[in-house]
């Protein structure tokens, strides 16, 4: 490909990339810290201002309809007096809708802003005369079609009618007489616009004062954030010089105003990341280290299960289930590992110690080529985490598959001794010398048998860690010489057994040959 074509692909993609972003990013990536606080303090102003006078226009316009309906709810009253009082001229009830709508008519002067007219089977009937009308309701065609086509038995509520002309807040009576096939409507409305234009012009007023402050806050705005932001750019560069690669160094504090409140936190950023750094590099070794196990044991099953035996098949599913839920949730915690001594660490709960091992023996059978054996049996129920038990248990029981031989015998037992709970593991390998006993449950260390082909040393730290949470411990016994090799790990635990919802020290034990 040619240098102009490359050029030219490059600046294509460049001209793509670009476009992707919308215009309001790509504005705001050119501004400085200054113009995009200045920005947000117009703006957060400008918000107020509207918020606070349209609230005010809205509660105000609401008042003067309210005040509207009211003025029309005295003319549909007044109406009715009419109707239910004689004729003034013959002192006799009315006997038609027309002598009730021209009385209606004189007896009501329309104030300012407001006007009345009525209709007589559909048509303009009668309206005050020239020197008291204020509204001139029937020289508007539009709204005396609308009227028109009002059915003469409607609700007389007030309604809101919109013309060319002007907008209307009227109400519109029927008037109905028995003996007069006439159909009359009697309307009494306001010019909704003229009574709303004093308002708009006080709130035109206020949107320019509102304007000419927004100016004034962005004047002095544009000054004090400079002034704020001068001690950030002093800490600026400072903290150029702290790399990803030395996180050693510190900000110097002095003071106690804000600025060194903020050294004081970048300083405490700085010890977070720093540990962080250190727990995600041992997290990724944990997370590879602690999923073999599992793996292994699952693997191993369902290589030996019998398809042709429901029961075996059942009972495999039933191991990878489980183990899968432990992964699951290995998956989960190892993410807090560095922080084990938390209090949701480990979950306790009443356990059954033999049947536990038991579930353990069977789960190590998946391991490998090793005669497994339960040397001892504690039959008991004490408060522990099982999953994590469990976890710490296969954990010793892959080591001893690690560093032992095939064929040989690895015996694991539970057993009590006094207040105390044992769970052990004794393998007939070549043991561990005496000068790394206590530097095996450290992080990262790893003994001379497992430094070529083994992992990064994280497997007892971490069953460590979980006897920990379980407020015990974990350590190493040589066997006697006259014994044999190998080497015994054991899981020391506080053993309390549940009696009627009490905690209380346990004694029985089960021993196997």
């Amino acid at each position: 490909m040619s240098r102009s074509a490359s050029a030219g692909r490059r600046a294509d993609l460049t001209g793509a990339t670009t476009g992707a972003i919308p215009a309001y990013q790509r504005t705001l990536a050119h501004l400085t810290v200054r113009a995009r606080l200045l920005t947000a303090v117009v703006v957060l102003s400008a918000l107020t201002v509207m918020i606070a006078g349209g609230t005010a226009f809205a509660l105000q316009a609401a008042e003067t309809d309210e005040r509207i309906d009211n003025s029309l709810s005295r003319t549909v009253a007044a109406l009715r007096v009419v109707e239910a009082n004689a004729n003034p001229e013959t002192g006799q009830p009315f006997t038609s809708v027309a002598e009730v709508l021209i009385e209606g008519i004189r007896s009501r002067v329309p104030g300012k802003n407001e006007g009345v007219v009525t209709l007589l089977d559909g048509k303009l009937h009668k309206q005050p005369a020239p020197e008291t009308r204020s509204v001139r309701l029937a020289e508007d065609p539009e709204l005396v079609a609308v009227l028109a086509a009002l059915p003469p038995d409607g609700p007389a509520v007030p309604r809101t009618v919109t013309t060319s002309l002007t907008q209307y807040r009227l109400i519109a009576v029927p008037v109905l007489m028995n003996g007069d096939p006439s159909a009359g409507l009697f309307v009494g409305a306001f010019d909704r616009s003229a009574e709303m234009s004093g308002l708009r012009s006080t709130f035109l007023t206020y949107t320019a004062v509102g304007l000419a402050a927004l100016a004034a806050i962005s004047v002095v705005a544009w000054f004090v954030v400079g002034r704020l932001l001068r001690p950030i750019r002093l800490l600026r560069d400072t903290t150029r010089r702290i790399t990803e690669s030395d996180l050693s160094e510190r900000i110097t504090v002095t003071g106690k105003d804000d600025l060194s409140n903020l050294a004081r936190t970048v300083n405490a950023m700085l010890d977070r990341l720093e540990r962080a750094f250190g727990s995600q590099r041992e997290l990724l070794d944990d997370v590879g280290h602690e999923l073999r196990t599992p793996l292994t044991i699952v693997r191993g099953h369902l290589e030996l299960v019998d398809a042709d035996d429901p029961d075996d098949v059942r009972a495999t599913q039933a191991l990878a289930l489980d183990e899968l839920d432990r992964m699951q949730r290995l998956v989960d915690d190892l993410m807090t590992l560095a922080t084990a001594d938390r209090p949701d660490f480990v979950r306790l709960g009443p356990t059954d110690v033999g049947r536990l091992t038991d579930d353990v023996h069977d789960k190590a059978r998946g391991l490998g080529d090793r005669r497994w054996v339960v040397a001892s049996r504690a039959d008991v129920v004490v408060l522990l985490d099982a999953q994590r038990i469990t976890q710490a248990w296969l954990q010793l029981l892959a080591n001893a598959h690690r560093y032992s031989a095939p064929g040989s015998t690895v015996r694991l037992g539970s057993e009590l001794s006094g207040d105390r709970l044992l769970l052990w593991v004794r393998d007939e390998g070549p043991g561990v010398p005496p000068e790394e006993t206590d530097r095996i449950f450290e992080r990262f260390h790893r003994g001379q048998a497992d430094r070529i082909s083994h992992g990064a040393g994280l497997g007892l730290p971490i069953v460590a860690a979980i006897a920990h949470a379980h407020h015990g411990r974990v350590f190493v016994e040589h066997p006697p010489a006259n014994v044999g090799s190998g080497v015994v790990f054991v899981l020391d635990l506080p053993a309390v057994d549940l009696v009627d919802g009490r905690p209380q020290p346990v004694t029985e034990l089960v021993e196997y040959i």
